[in-house]
């Protein structure tokens, strides 16, 4: 298998088609592609960390990760996803998975768990209200660290 640049839109269709519980996201900073020959077997969308929190710069999120279920096809994905965060200079790369998933592929790919979320809906302070299409059940942040602390 490798990894290849994909457009937004081209891993967006995938999601579509194939993601268990999440819609396409609304942009990225880059997406790659995970060919097994000719055919897209998954996709990678990194983008700003969705939390504000987290949000500091240097760094990035996965925030789709779908593939058509070939073997090693997650935790290839994942690794890339680090070793192109590292080298565009971000000093760490996150994700978050559902409570209800084992989290078996980001673990492989030398990722560690962060903390755990409540769950729940969000909402604005104006009183708005965020998506509710999708999973509100607690998630599980994990982490890959790219630069020491003494760098």
């Amino acid at each position: 298998m490798k990894v290849g640049p994909i457009t937004l839109r081209a891993a967006n269709q995938f999601v579509a088609e194939l993601h268990r519980h999440h819609k396409p996201t609304q942009g990225h900073k880059w997406s790659i592609g995970l060919y097994n020959e000719d055919r897209l077997v998954g996709v990678a969308i990194v983008g700003r960390p969705v939390s504000r929190y987290s949000d500091d710069g240097l760094t990035a999120e996965v925030t789709r990760l779908c593939t058509d279920g070939t073997k090693n096809a997650c935790s290839a994905l994942y690794g890339a996803c680090a070793r192109i965060a590292k080298e565009m200079g971000y000093h760490r790369i996150q994700t978050y998975i559902l409570e209800s998933e084992n989290g078996a592929s980001v673990k492989a790919a030398g990722w560690k768990l962060d903390g755990i979320t409540q769950g729940g809906q969000w909402s604005r302070s104006d009183g708005s209200k965020r998506r509710t299409d999708q999973p509100t059940e607690p998630k599980h942040r994990y982490v890959r660290v790219l630069v020491s602390e003494s760098q």
